[in-house]
């Protein structure tokens, strides 16, 4: 990637023969992921929320232009651990082996919600159910060609912290400092999985993905408030790029033969809010192994999931 030949989705190798797993991909960056991915004959699975919404993302797809074969309709709620079980064992039971995982989907600044596991939504749809997603399927991206994990985090990752003592939110809540300490985790835990893959020789890379600033359903879905206004009526017309152009870091950490585990891919652009892919930095937190660890332990705590036990090399044996 040089400054004579910016990176776009005409670059993306043909992926006839792979399997990618998208969460999120109905609508937004998703989407354009599972467009961009179709289009150079890779196979998806959509995994999504509502599953008529993503029949009908399918169907669009395939009216476009896409093999409606290619697109494959799974459910998964990410907040709900008993569903991403459900989706991991589906796969394991359909695909012998996937490719590339794309832990895309995501909430944004809701007003103050608990899952019924007592969960604040945003860190366990954004971080919490990927964590669980990521180990339930590792098996299987072990065996896949050129195996990947692409994590998406946000520019806002380093406008977050991580309140241990106080990941739900019990003792002070505002929807943006509670959604930047989601994409904080996903970028904690992205640099976390891919240590532990290197230690371990493991064939799978992890690497980190932001789409700078972005024009999508999330900013208007689940946003209250004074975010709301200034995502939906201020910021996107001012700044915000297309969602084709948004999922370029994502389709390139997904896809490009020079991307190296543990590299984090945004936008080139002024403050990274736009632009072509390129290499960036994560934030100190976001790297730093201690914090990394700590995540790790109470991630598994909090889902229940351990890299298929304390046997496995991924596991934290300290």
């Amino acid at each position: 990637m040089t400054e004579k030949q910016r990176w776009t989705a005409d670059l993306i190798p043909d992926q006839t023969g792979r399997t990618f797993v998208v969460t999120g991909a109905n609508s937004g960056l998703g989407l354009a992921t599972t467009r961009a991915l179709a289009r150079r004959g890779g196979r998806v699975i959509l995994a999504v929320r509502d599953e008529e919404k993503g029949r009908r993302a399918a169907e669009d797809l395939a009216a476009a232009g896409a093999d409606r074969d290619l697109l494959l309709v799974r459910r998964i709620d990410l907040a709900d651990p008993d569903s991403v079980r459900a989706f991991a064992d589906g796969m394991r039971a359909e695909h012998p082996r996937l490719d590339v995982l794309v832990n895309n989907a995501g909430v944004m600044a809701p007003p103050r919600t608990l899952t019924p596991e007592g969960h604040e939504i945003q860190f366990a749809a954004n971080h919490l159910g990927h964590f669980a997603l990521t180990g339930l399927l590792l098996d299987l991206l072990a065996v896949g060609t050129d195996p990947r994990v692409v994590t998406v985090s946000s520019i806002n990752h380093r406008q977050g912290s991580l309140r241990f003592d106080d990941l739900s939110g019990e003792r002070g809540y505002t929807p943006m400092a509670f959604y930047n300490q989601s994409k904080l985790a996903n970028a904690v835990f992205g640099k976390e999985l891919h240590r532990r893959l290197t230690a371990t020789a493991s064939p799978v890379r992890s690497v980190l993905a932001h789409p700078g600033y972005t024009a999508t359903n999330l900013q208007m879905k689940d946003t209250s408030g004074l975010a709301k206004l200034f995502f939906g009526r201020v910021g996107n017309p001012l700044l915000a790029q297309r969602p084709e152009r948004g999922a370029l870091p994502q389709l390139y950490a997904a896809t490009d033969a020079s991307v190296a585990g543990g590299e984090f891919i945004g936008p080139d652009g002024m403050g990274e809010l736009r632009g072509a892919p390129t290499r960036v930095r994560l934030s100190e937190a976001a790297g730093d192994p201690e914090t990394g660890r700590r995540l790790w332990e109470e991630s598994e705590r909090l889902t229940g999931v351990r890299y298929l036990g304390r046997e496995h090399p991924l596991a934290d044996r300290t």
